[in-house]
């Protein structure tokens, strides 16, 4: 069994010995010490390490540059930060480089031995997780649509029940779960599969165009009809047609799309011989049919006789299982398309992802990885690299009170601004005005800040001796 390696930077030897010394303790462990941290940046590029422990402030590469290339290198490699000189900025862009925890020097032995110790096991938590999504991840993939959670699985279930029946089948779902695939999954399946499949989208056509388009038209039909044209219905022959959103199309062509699946004829406008078709129909829809048909948008009729299976698409927010699934399936297509090279989220990353509602579902994760690793600057996607939206409102939601990276990165601020300001009023003996020029910042927030972590100036100050 390999040994656990902790590499340790930190420009004073004594501190190094201190680290070693401790961490000896463990089992099966090896400890690497480097004094020297541009020697030690070259180390990260040549040598696996399991935990890295790098001091903020060191001449060279300080301990911030190093946590940004280890984590360039190993995404999920933990780094624990140590430092003498606490100060905001270097704390929030240390938990944004991805740093696990940080300790504030002079600090207990016993403080550092627990902090390596959760770190190293929650690595080879994820280690094991990762191991297991591998092994698991081919059984749920379900030609391009992904999922193992128990709605996608009941969605795999009736798509394979349906293909081989030469029924038409509605797909409802929000915009951006997959209908179109999930319509494409169902051809490919059936006995029509060396048939066409022709999608055709009822909102992105013009209305005065929609009839000649699904079902073609006679030369002179109308004016500028200067030849037969074939409708999309007619190329369909044999094969499947795709209604993608149903709900837009006008009231108007709904008797005649019901009496083409009546019929299973079409009539190209300007004609009179009716053209019998062997066609399935597939349609879906993102608004609520049933509410459509209350309101009078929608024929009742046309909605029970293109229900005769109805296939529901979750959104991607009831499903969060399914996220680490998709992003890997997508960051691979995409870092291949964008000759990128292999591409790997940071674990801050996908808490993001996690944490986010994904109101445009599927199609809104696909875009955002993309667009991530579009701008990613290594191989590695940080949460920088996410777009500000999704970073913003997936911290919003994320839970307060659990674990997880927000939560994380919560908490230890919160630890640091306290502990800051509290030594701060009392190197300023309670003196705000003081306080507020040597944080840099404006009184007024100084004031807002203190309040927030309950401290109060005036305890701060020295005690005036009364009258004797």
């Amino acid at each position: 069994m390999a040994k656990t390696r902790i590499f340790i930077v930190d420009d004073e030897s004594g501190m190094l010995e201190v680290c070693a010394d401790t961490l000896q303790r463990l089992p099966d462990t090896e400890i690497v010490l480097e004094q020297d941290s541009t020697r030690a940046a070259e180390r990260l590029t040549e040598e696996q390490v399991d935990l890295l422990i790098a001091d903020i402030r060191m001449p060279g590469v300080n301990g911030v540059e190093l946590l940004r290339l280890a984590r360039q290198q190993d995404p999920n490699l933990p780094v624990l930060m140590l430092t003498a000189y606490p100060t905001v900025e270097t704390a929030v862009e240390s938990m944004k480089l991805g740093a696990a925890d940080y300790l504030t020097k002079p600090f207990l032995p016993a403080d550092l031995l627990a902090n390596v110790k959760r770190l190293l096991e929650a690595r080879q938590l994820r280690e094991e997780n990762r191991l297991l999504r591998r092994q698991v991840e081919r059984p749920y993939g379900f030609g391009e649509i992904f999922g193992r959670s128990a709605p996608m699985q009941r969605v795999f279930e009736n798509i394979q029940r349906v293909a081989e029946l030469n029924v038409d089948v509605l797909v409802v779902g929000e915009t951006g779960t997959g209908k179109e695939l999930v319509a494409r999954a169902i051809h490919q399946r059936s006995r029509r599969k060396d048939g066409p499949f022709v999608p055709v989208d009822c909102g992105a056509i013009p209305e005065d165009l929609l009839e000649s388009e699904f079902f073609g038209h006679e030369r002179g039909a109308y004016t500028g009809a200067q030849t037969r044209t074939l409708g999309l219905l007619e190329y369909a022959n044999r094969g499947t047609f795709f209604l993608d959103e149903l709900g837009q199309l006008p009231v108007r062509l709904q008797p005649k799309l019901l009496r083409v699946l009546q019929e299973r004829t079409i009539r190209r406008v300007g004609a009179t011989k009716e053209i019998p078709l062997d066609v399935r129909i597939v349609a879906a829809s993102s608004v609520n049919l049933e509410e459509a048909v209350k309101r009078e948008r929608f024929r009742l009729d046309l909605y029970h006789r293109i229900c005769v299976v109805r296939i529901e698409l979750p959104p991607l927010r009831e499903r969060v299982e399914d996220i680490a699934l998709l992003t890997d399936h997508f960051v691979a297509r995409c870092a291949k398309e964008l000759d990128k090279g292999p591409v790997q989220l940071s674990p801050e990353a996908m808490e993001v992802l996690t944490s986010y509602s994904w109101p445009g579902n599927v199609r809104e994760l696909q875009n955002a990885l993309k667009g991530a690793i579009a701008l990613a600057r290594g191989q590695v996607i940080m949460v920088e690299d996410l777009p500000d939206d999704i970073v913003a409102h997936a911290a919003e939601m994320a839970p307060k009170n659990g674990g997880g990276y927000f939560a994380l990165r919560e908490r230890r601020l919160a630890s640091f601004e306290k502990e800051y300001f509290e030594n701060l009023l009392a190197n300023s003996q309670g003196d705000v005005t003081n306080a507020a020029r040597e944080a840099q910042i404006p009184r007024g927030t100084l004031y807002r800040l203190l309040k927030k972590h309950g401290l109060n100036p005036a305890q701060f100050r020295p005690e005036t001796p009364g009258p004797a």
